[in-house]
């Protein structure tokens, strides 16, 4: 068991994050803003995946008022990611933004800043404090001699005391960086040095294989040591694959329950079934149960019932036939093509 890091509450739209509250999955829309009709149907379509809180990018005034429209269309908080123009907050907050993301580094003149932070205090809308290693200050990569994890946390804290001394603390701070072991460090360090909730993710950690593991290894690493409110998995394509990720990660930590678990065996010379487009057939067909419960895709029969016994349900392949397994014991044999209708047909029915 996981113990958690204990933080400051923070409140986004109708979710809590900190405090011992579950950590919730994030996501970003790749569409444009501006199109609110594209934009609503993916947020929706991530929100069935199992996605908590979105962010959308606002680069123009016309993604500002979007947000108007899109807010009232979905059921998930809306996140503001803001660059440069704090004008642009200060107008997404006042479209119904539930937060937003913002480097007041880049923000410019503290008056800038005064401004984004009392319209946020207006409304109470928390404030994500966000610093990459790309964007660090070059007196700090002067001083710790390169980009470091140490300059990474400094530079975001430095960043939370500007808001801070504005009288201002309903905030979430997200260090991110390309590089894994210096993140999971950042992390480390930072946790150490505040109580406001944390946003994990490796950032720009790139295409769907390299990307899921890089941040399967540095989400793993930081969650286990209970550090983390919400997290994203960044990835260089479709935003689904984000989500599909972080739950699997939540789950396989044992920190989110629910949800149909499918565990395959790697294919060998004694497999004598189709078993990767079966044990993929499974995993598609699974998600439309929502039950917490293990399922076992074996590719031979010898040893299936026996590799299955951990798991609730399952199924094993041979020449033409196969196995329903329950608990480690064959409950039927049938031929190898009414398999999966019958895993079907016992999820539909299940009763442990």
């Amino acid at each position: 068991m996981i113990s958690r890091r204990m933080t400051k509450e923070v409140k986004i739209g109708d979710r809590v994050i900190g405090g011992g509250h579950p950590i919730l999955i994030q996501s970003m829309t790749n569409t444009k803003t501006e199109d609110v009709a594209a934009t609503v149907a993916q947020i929706r379509e991530l929100t069935k995946a199992g996605c908590d809180i979105i962010r959308c990018a606002v680069p123009t005034p016309e993604a500002a008022k979007a947000f108007r429209q899109i807010r009232q269309q979905i059921e998930i908080p809306l996140v503001a990611d803001i660059h440069f123009d704090y004008r642009l907050a200060i107008a997404a907050m006042e479209n119904g933004a539930d937060k937003i993301r913002i480097n007041p580094g880049n923000i410019g003149s503290t008056d800038r800043i005064k401004a984004v932070v009392d319209c946020a205090k207006e409304r109470n809308i928390p404030i994500r404090v966000g610093v990459n290693s790309g964007s660090l200050e070059k007196e700090l990569v002067a001083k710790y001699h390169g980009v470091t994890a140490e300059g990474i946390v400094e530079s975001a804290l430095d960043k939370v005391h500007i808001i801070e001394d504005l009288g201002y603390d309903n905030l979430v701070i997200s260090i991110k960086s390309s590089d894994v072991m210096m993140c999971v460090k950042a992390h480390e360090l930072i946790s150490e040095k505040t109580d406001h909730p944390l946003h994990v993710g490796i950032t720009e950690s790139g295409t769907l294989r390299r990307g899921n593991i890089k941040s399967s290894v540095g989400l793993g690493l930081i969650l286990s040591q209970g550090i983390g409110d919400t997290i994203r998995v960044s990835l260089t394509g479709d935003p689904m694959e984000e989500i599909y990720t972080a739950k699997e990660i939540l789950k396989t930590l044992g920190i989110r329950k629910g949800g149909i678990e499918v565990v395959s065996c790697p294919t060998c010379g004694r497999t004598q079934i189709d078993l990767i487009s079966l044990a993929n057939q499974v995993e598609q067909m699974v998600s439309e149960f929502d039950l917490d419960l293990k399922v076992a895709v074996m590719g031979c029969v010898v040893n299936g019932p026996g590799e299955a016994k951990e798991a609730d349900l399952g199924i094993a392949g041979g020449i033409g036939e196969g196995l329903l397994i329950k608990h480690g014991e064959v409950v039927k044999k049938l031929p190898e093509d009414q398999l999966l209708e019958a895993l079907r047909n016992e999820l539909s029915h299940w009763k442990d």
